[in-house]
């Protein structure tokens, strides 16, 4: 089989239902699919019995040792010329394969990655945290949308590379923004990597915005640690969420202590999110809850930022990064 499709999970047996049930549907079979249940407390090994008869799909199960580690472990047990990574909660479109396949046929290369979207039969708080996380007005468009202020990196929902990469660079690191790590080495090692755009996966993401909150926070201080592996990875794009909370903070000050008029800034860009989110679902209930999860995204995702940068590179502590990864893979 040309591909194996590795995907890690952890007490997710709904998702990985609604995950194997969608690569039935593929227009194009000629892939595997290994799920690796990484010490999963609520295992879902009956829900993969369910569709063995319709997909080659094989089960393993292996102690609580990190994402990362499950992925390399469905690597060492796949069969095919191709990975490719899917988180638990996507969904993947009929023609995903066909259309990847394609692409690879025409202009190959050793990695890829592609965007992600929202389902129609996504609730409305994941349709806005979907906005909040692919909009050019919140992330610059680094995570795969059409208009981009970074090059772009393959994310490990929704990415694949060679086995001759895999021979070359090796698996995930388990750390925080593994995939980009994983991305820098592959660049850096001198394979190609390009964005395939048609080959989008619905991904389903955070279904609150506490937990949603709390994983920009950990995206936030991720940001530095790949800075002290790698000081050029390092964009300006990345310091908007840093200078948006402190930017925040600043005019609450001056609009208590000087004039409410300064709430005029985040009210014109409060407007303009919603009417980009407006154009872009038709939902006038999506486009408000838009407004509120990409203020979450660019402050919470701002103060790990700040918090790591003054941690790691201000106060030097724990700045020895592979040092830490070593210990991971240690445990």
């Amino acid at each position: 089989m040309y591909f194996s499709i590795i995907v890690p999970v952890y007490n997710r047996p709904a998702e990985v239902d609604d995950l194997l049930k969608s690569l039935t549907a593929q227009s194009c079979k000629d892939f595997e699919v290994l799920i690796v249940e990484d010490g999963s407390t609520v295992k879902c090994r009956d829900i993969v019995e369910k569709y063995v008869s319709e997909i080659p799909v094989k089960y393993f199960y292996k102690e609580n040792e990190g994402r990362s580690i499950a992925r390399n472990y469905g690597i060492e047990h796949a069969v095919g010329d191709y990975f490719v990574f899917f988180d638990s909660d996507c969904v993947i479109p009929a023609d995903y394969f066909n259309v990847l396949k394609t692409a690879l046929e025409q202009n190959y290369v050793d990695c890829f990655g592609g965007p992600d979207a929202a389902h129609e039969s996504f609730s409305d708080i994941q349709k806005a945290i979907n906005f909040s996380m692919t909009a050019f007005l919140t992330t610059g468009g680094i995570r795969g949308g059409k208009v981009q202020l970074e090059k772009f990196v393959p994310r490990s929902f929704n990415m694949g590379y060679s086995r001759r990469v895999w021979q070359a660079v090796g698996g995930f690191r388990e750390m925080f923004s593994e995939d980009i790590d994983m991305s820098m080495r592959i660049r850096k090692a001198g394979f190609s990597i390009a964005l395939e755009r048609e080959a989008y996966v619905y991904h389903k993401r955070r279904v609150d915005l506490k937990k949603f909150c709390r994983q920009v926070y950990v995206f936030g201080m991720s940001r530095i640690t790949l800075y002290l592996l790698y000081p050029e990875s390092l964009k300006l794009v990345h310091l908007a969420p840093a200078v948006f909370t402190v930017g925040m903070a600043s005019i609450i000050v001056l609009a208590c202590v000087m004039s409410w008029w300064w709430l005029l800034l985040p009210a014109v860009y409060a407007f303009a999110l919603f009417a980009t989110a407006l154009a872009q679902t038709q939902s006038l209930k999506i486009s408000l809850l838009a407004i509120v999860t990409s203020f979450v995204q660019l402050i919470g995702y701002g103060i790990g930022f700040i918090r790591a940068w003054f941690v790691k590179v201000l106060m030097r502590r724990g700045r020895d990064i592979e040092q830490e990864i070593r210990m991971r893979k240690g445990k």
